[in-house]
């Protein structure tokens, strides 16, 4: 099994000391010897970096949330947070007041979301999702999702809607994703485990955050 704790080891800086005033051959020796470690030391931590399996060495911030429960739209007017209770992975990402996604460093961030929709009525239903940082609409950043009419009584109609979206963070900035439905008769779902055959839980939201590159 790989050790997934393994990391680079930075080189040391050789302490070189001050040259006498006149040469002597036991001080270039040991001048050269300390630089000539030092070099190699470099190269070979430069080759694992960059090499084909290099990657396993790079800490990318990142992080994964899921909520487990059911989330309703008590009227159409009003837009409402995607929340999620649970954490999966945080590497200088937080969730904070259950729906701020909280980046601890800038850069451009990739932000990914999967959405259960769930629609009751008897009729076509949009959902709008969008997103806000720091508590303001990013612009051009709403997408709209259609939900066909339920199949029957009981047996609502269901779609994932997913998208993933580039922004700008400062750091500390948080990021929220915010939908509105034009019926209260559609929701956020979460379904537990199923049989016959086995299979997992379904959480009603997912998100990700991804560090993609510094701010030029």
């Amino acid at each position: 099994m790989a050790n997934v704790k393994q990391q680079l080891e930075s080189p040391s800086i050789p302490s070189l000391g001050f040259p006498p005033e006149g040469y002597e051959r036991r001080h270039f020796n040991e001048n050269y010897g300390a630089l000539n470690n030092y070099f190699r030391k470099v190269t070979s931590v430069l080759g694992s970096l960059f090499g084909p399996k290099g990657g396993k060495f790079m800490n990318n911030p990142h992080g994964a949330f899921q909520d487990s429960t059911n989330q309703t739209a008590a009227n159409t007017t009003t837009a409402y947070a995607v929340t999620f209770n649970t954490t999966d992975f945080a590497n200088g990402v937080t969730m904070a007041s259950g729906s701020r996604i909280t980046v601890a460093d800038a850069g451009i961030w990739n932000l990914q979301f999967s959405i259960q929709l769930k629609n009751t009525t008897n009729d076509g239903q949009d959902v709008d999702i969008w997103f806000r940082k720091n508590g303001t609409n990013i612009a051009n950043s709403n997408s709209r999702f259609h939900l066909v009419a339920r199949k029957g009584t009981g047996d609502p109609s269901h779609i994932i809607a997913a998208l993933n979206f580039f922004v700008s963070m400062n750091s500390n900035d948080y990021i929220e994703i915010m939908w509105r439905t034009e019926n209260t008769g559609v929701s956020i779902e979460a379904f537990g485990t199923s049989t016959s055959p086995t299979r997992p839980a379904v959480p009603s939201a997912i998100v990700t955050m991804s560090f993609v590159s510094n701010i030029k």
